[in-house]
């Protein structure tokens, strides 16, 4: 097989004729189908190690989107004296305290007197409705008991904290008392995972996404959130027998032309309907929940933690270097002069901020001689750190960079004839056609070689088949983009950033610490790995304060991307009750500019 012609994967969804899913059997046959400015006052901790193990530093191997203005006033606009309070909860004493908080959010013209906090704290769960064979982090068991209080709650923790554990008990909750509850996700790749999961945990489970709908009259229904919406601006029988909404990745609201759908969704949800919040870590995480507190009208809680469950230790590689340099360690400690080190290798760059002519000069060199992502990635697998994920910004990256490891041998005979299996099982549910379709035929030879690619442009069977193969260990190097890390559980043991700057519609620039907190989270497999590793790969003059801003940024904020759009109108005008005025009024953005006064 000509392997140049891998140039094929890069198709848009538009082309997804040949779309289908895994079905249940197939996973059965193989067993695959498995199981400073908001709280000022919290320090949040770092995990500590009593060792840190360092890799050599001389290896040598080979549409502009208008928010709507808002009046200065507000839209409805809360007072100072009737805006919603916080109070801050007491911690009972747990075997896994993992440095958590739990916060109560009660809405304006709430009676604080009338709440009873003594009853939260001291609260035991004596009849749960699901049992774990392991014992609950204080964040877990914080959440079951807002959720037996059938009470709403937000979970913000970092990735692979284990969030899930809460979703799963609000699912068995509703399922117990015969009640319908949804499960959002912002991306189809996590819902199609959750689904899976699910499935193997509850009986009565459905999905409902773009691409493919499974069991939609379930009691538990797996979807994007864009179907959410959907369905409540169409006024669906479903959302009238909705008891609990789950939305996963919650943090996506920032998102500059999807988030204003999260709000939508929030929003029209009927007020009888609780919430479980999601999110990786956000310093406003409070806000966030007063917010919701105020809007349904409801007590709202907060629970945070800042336990990561496996620590990191940060790499830095520099273009044309001679190996990693260790910069960050298991307890967030900048190494100035491996940093130095490191940035002593890169010759010429750009040192300016704004200087991307000279990035771009410094990448172009670089791929003209020999590829450091595959130097790295050779190192990875040479020393047992693998799996990886390597994170690429681009689909034509990820897809040449996949090629350039096509050398680089990850898996031995066994694994190799166990891929071909399942990926040819997988596709006998197409038509003979479909099955000749070029993303198709170029994908097995490298998928042997256990190297995957996984980008939005891939038909949603060879997505599924290479989302089921890495969870199962036999893909080793996979090369995505970041949609990748937006809550899929699929941990690694490394994960490689291939470059410092990413462009984001309007410009290149630096990676917020925000971004690379999301998709660094993936390294380290809890219960398998001591500690996770994480490669950034530079090809620039950095300043040291700008490498603590990427390596070592606090998350960001969580912020309002609300925006009155055509879709927006021409939904509220179509559905009998909607307002756009009081859309408006209700909005976190509206919220925000509130609080602001």
């Amino acid at each position: 097989m000509d392997l140049e012609s891998f140039d094929v994967f890069d198709q848009t969804p538009g082309s997804e004729s040949g779309a289908a899913s895994l079905d249940t059997a197939a996973q059965a046959k193989f067993g695959l189908a498995k199981d400073d400015s908001a709280e000022e006052e919290r320090k949040r901790k770092h995990v500590e190690l009593d060792e840190v193990v360092e890799i050599d530093d001389d290896e040598d191997d080979e549409k502009e989107q208008k928010v709507i203005k808002l009046d200065e006033n507000g839209v409805d606009g809360l007072k100072p004296k009737d805006r919603p309070k916080s109070y801050g909860l007491k911690i009972p004493e747990y075997e896994n305290n993992s440095n958590c908080t739990h916060d109560l959010s009660l809405p304006s013209g709430h009676d604080q007197d009338s709440y009873d906090f003594d009853d939260l704290e001291n609260m035991k769960v004596t009849d749960p409705a699901k049992k774990y064979k392991f014992t609950l982090d204080a964040f877990q068991a914080e959440a079951v008991k807002c959720i037996e209080r059938e009470e709403s709650v937000l979970v913000s923790a970092h990735t692979s904290a284990g969030k899930t554990v809460v979703a799963e008990y609000a699912i068995a909750k509703s399922l117990r008392n015969k009640q319908r509850v949804i499960y959002t996700s912002p991306i189809k790749a996590l819902s199609n995972q959750k689904y899976r999961e699910l499935q193997e945990e509850f009986d009565d489970v459905g999905l409902m996404t773009g691409d493919i709908t499974i069991n939609p009259n379930s009691s538990c229904l797996v979807m994007t959130t864009e179907i959410l919406r959907s369905m409540l601006y169409r006024g669906s029988e479903v959302v009238r027998e909705i008891a609990w909404v789950i939305f996963d990745e919650v943090h996506y609201m920032r998102d500059k032309e999807r988030g204003v759908v999260w709000e939508e969704a929030i929003i029209m949800v009927p007020k009888n309907v609780r919430f479980v919040f999601l999110s990786a870590t956000i310093p406003n995480a409070q806000e966030f929940s007063e917010w919701i507190a105020e809007i349904k009208q409801e007590p709202c809680h907060t629970i945070y933690t800042s336990m990561r469950p496996v620590p990191l230790q940060h790499y830095m590689f520099p273009a044309g270097g001679d190996g990693l340099y260790f910069v960050v360690d298991e307890k967030g400690r900048f190494r100035e002069e491996n940093f130095s080190r490191a940035l002593s290798q890169i010759e010429g760059g750009g040192n300016e901020k704004g200087d991307v002519d000279a990035a771009k000069k410094s990448r172009m060199k670089n791929r003209k001689g020999s590829s450091d992502v595959y130097k790295v990635v050779k190192l990875i697998r040479d020393r047992n750190y693998d799996p990886v994920i390597v994170f690429a910004f681009s689909r034509r990256d990820c897809e040449s960079l996949a090629l350039q490891m096509s050398k680089l041998e990850f898996t031995d005979d066994e694994e190799k004839r166990l891929i071909a299996e399942v990926f040819t099982h997988a596709i006998d549910s197409l038509s003979e056609e479909d099955q000749r379709l070029p993303q198709l035929t170029a994908a097995l030879p490298l998928l042997q070689r256990g190297i995957g690619i996984h980008h939005s442009g891939l038909l949603p069977i060879l997505k599924e088949v290479v989302e089921i193969l890495f969870g199962e260990g036999l893909i080793k190097a996979l090369f995505a983009t970041e949609t990748f890390s937006m809550g899929l559980n699929m941990p690694a043991k490394t994960v490689v950033f291939v470059a410092a700057r990413k462009f984001d519609g309007e410009s290149f620039r630096w990676l917020s610490g925000g971004e690379y907190i999301q998709m660094s989270g993936r390294a380290g497999r809890r219960g398998l790995d001591e500690r996770g590793i994480t490669v950034l790969m530079f090809d620039e003059k950095m300043e040291p304060e700008q490498a603590k801003k990427i390596l070592k940024g606090n998350t960001d904020p969580l912020k309002s991307s609300f925006h009155l759009g055509y879709n927006m109108l021409l939904n509220l005008l179509r559905a009998d009750e909607a307002d756009p005025q009081y859309i408006i009024s209700k909005s976190f953005a509206q919220f925000q500019a509130d609080r602001a006064l």
